[in-house]
């Protein structure tokens, strides 16, 4: 009788880990939506509101921290439930990076106020739309063990990148055609990039929610298509 409620009580512990995880997602990703949505429609009241939010997601964090500790201590797991409490250490500190880059992303939408140039801002949605798809199904991943999904969103990341290189060549032309533009266009850039990092953590939670399920690594190296830091070799010049 003693080791069945013990059995039973680790599965419950395990459970709420879980749940713990999916909640501070949700918050996420509802603070991302929320950046974008303040960047579309300059409302700085829901910008202030995603910023206050991000608390939240920080508690968790903290929880989660706390109840992974408490498990490895006193249950001593194996296998596959040792890769999950493990690997909620990692999804929990890149959901809290996602926060901290959502939160950016509406410090930005408040400093952009009137400087805002109208031409590039269609690029900004259009990234925020798959990068909440793949916050979404990252999540939908962990939620019902689907290690195929996870390989989905991991592969989405390359769209991403070059997405965000179209934006930021994009901003750079308007900023050389029109000097009045850069002050409005250089925001623009950091939420691209919050943008594109958001996209990498999803990509970091893929990966880890893989080797969860599957206990093993993906099998290829993560591709990447980030060129913006890339810098051209004179000599190659024609």
């Amino acid at each position: 009788m003693a080791d069945s409620h013990t059995v039973a009580s680790f599965d419950q512990e395990l459970n709420a880990l879980r749940t713990k995880i999916l909640r501070m997602g949700g918050i996420a990703e509802t603070n991302v939506a929320a950046a974008i949505q303040a960047i579309v429609r300059r409302d700085r009241a829901l910008a202030e509101r995603t910023i206050s939010s991000d608390a939240r997601i920080d508690v968790f964090d903290g929880e989660i921290s706390d109840l992974v500790t408490r498990l490895l201590a006193l249950r001593q797991p194996m296998a596959l439930d040792l890769r999950f409490i493990v690997g909620s250490l990692k999804l929990a500190t890149d959901l809290e990076r996602i926060g901290d880059y959502a939160k950016n992303i509406a410090k930005r939408s408040m400093a952009l106020g009137v400087a805002v140039p109208t031409q590039p801002m269609h690029a900004i949605p259009r990234m925020g739309d798959m990068v909440l798809s793949m916050v979404k199904d990252v999540l939908d991943a962990l939620s019902n063990d689907d290690a195929d999904k996870a390989v989905m969103v991991r592969d989405r990341d390359t769209f991403l990148d070059e997405m965000y290189n179209s934006v930021f060549r994009e901003l750079l032309t308007y900023m050389m055609e029109d000097p009045r533009t850069i002050t409005g266009c250089t925001h623009l850039l950091f939420i691209a990039k919050n943008l594109e990092r958001i996209g990498d953590h999803a990509t970091n939670m893929a990966e880890t929610i893989y080797f969860i399920s599957r206990g093993r690594r993906m099998a290829i190296d993560r591709p990447k298509a980030d060129t913006t830091a890339e810098v051209a070799d004179p000599t190659q010049a024609a």
